[in-house]
């Protein structure tokens, strides 16, 4: 495919897990891509790699302006940078809280606060933003996670109603639980790390984890021309977590 031919795109957290999927999903595509993160390593050549801090206001305008310049022009932002959490209203800290947020939606903000005054003069302007299951799904022992990945879909949703007809499209995608580094660092902190990822895959309806990859598809369709109609949407890739009610396997 080459729906993303002559557009520029940006993908924060585009150096791991869904979005270094995503860098070379659009890449691949035919997009050119600069993937923004604290650690910009290991990225292809073809790649413009920035290193940035999204609770950074100046250095998250200095990033896009790069990139601007270097292409000179911007279509497309993948804003996937985010960061875990794990436990219950009682555990984490107003620190945490505070730092959480600051990075999982108020980054968000400032990248397309940054990025919207060079889309709309793209033709094919969009935003995609990383949800979650959570934002919709409670799971137990992420309520910091879970509040910070529902402001990202209630944030999607008034981004789309502000610039749709700007000609603007912004979407996001829930995925379910990913197979990422995010996620192995968590199963490796675990009493028996082979029996805890046996029992997250039989979790699973369809008896596997979600791959970054097939988000990433999700993703590149969302942010795709092919998608011009597609605005306000949340797409699900959780292989059927939240829709699906099935029966033990032995009944």
């Amino acid at each position: 495919m080459s729906d993303f031919t002559g557009l520029v795109a940006i993908v924060t957290g585009g150096a791991s897990g869904i979005g270094l999927a995503t860098v070379n999903r659009l890449r691949t595509w035919g997009a050119q891509v600069a993937a923004l993160d604290l650690k910009p390593e290991g990225l292809p050549d073809d790649v413009m790699g920035v290193q940035v801090d999204v609770t950074d206001d100046i250095q998250v305008k200095a990033a896009v302006d790069a990139v601007v310049e270097r292409f000179g022009r911007l279509d497309v932002v993948v804003n996937n940078a985010g960061i875990g959490a794990i436990g219950d209203v009682t555990v984490n800290g107003d620190e945490e809280w505070a730092r959480v947020l600051d990075v999982n939606v108020v980054g968000m903000v400032r990248v397309a606060r940054h990025a919207i005054p060079h889309l709309r003069h793209s033709p094919a302007a969009s935003i995609v933003n990383t949800s979650s299951i959570v934002a919709w799904a409670g799971v137990g022992q992420r309520a910091l996670y879970s509040a910070s990945k529902g402001a990202v879909y209630a944030l999607t949703l008034a981004m789309a109603a502000d610039h749709v007809r700007e000609g603007i499209r912004v979407n996001c995608v829930a995925p379910g639980s990913a197979d990422t580094p995010w996620i192995g660092r968590s199963l490796e902190n675990t009493e028996d790390p082979a029996a805890a990822r046996a029992a997250l895959d039989a979790f699973q309806p369809t008896g596997r984890l979600v791959s970054a990859d097939e988000v990433a598809g999700a993703i590149a369709y969302l942010a795709s021309p092919l998608a011009s109609a597609v605005v306000g949407t949340v797409l699900a890739v959780d292989n059927g977590m939240h829709g699906l009610r099935l029966r033990p396997r032995n009944l």
